[in-house]
């Protein structure tokens, strides 16, 4: 197989988080879904990686992988997300963009 056969434009994904604490806290009981992208550009790896010890970086990165069922953010200026719900949506994009 040529790796050009695997290239493609990224497209939305639903990831659901069900965490049973988290879920009982924010989600009213329901599991919690957002989108992200199934593809990232290198850029967006490099910023994650050098995030680690910095949490403004971090937030920053985060604002353009949690998004909704459209493609927009949802973490902007004036909207943000409580800290257990953000990290949780940022581990299971890094598990889903690790595999």
């Amino acid at each position: 197989m040529k790796l050009s056969q695997l290239a493609a434009k990224p497209q939305l994904i639903k990831l659901t988080i069900d965490d049973e604490t988290i879920v009982s806290t924010y989600g009213d009981g329901e599991p919690i879904e957002f989108w992200t992208w199934d593809r990232q550009p290198l850029t967006t790896f490099l910023k994650l990686s050098g995030a680690n010890n910095d949490n403004s970086a971090m937030v920053e990165v985060a604002r353009g992988l949690i998004l909704d069922e459209t493609g927009k953010e949802i973490i902007n200026d004036e909207t943000s997300l409580p800290a257990p719900l953000m990290i949780k949506a940022i581990t299971l994009i890094v598990e889903r963009l690790g595999k």
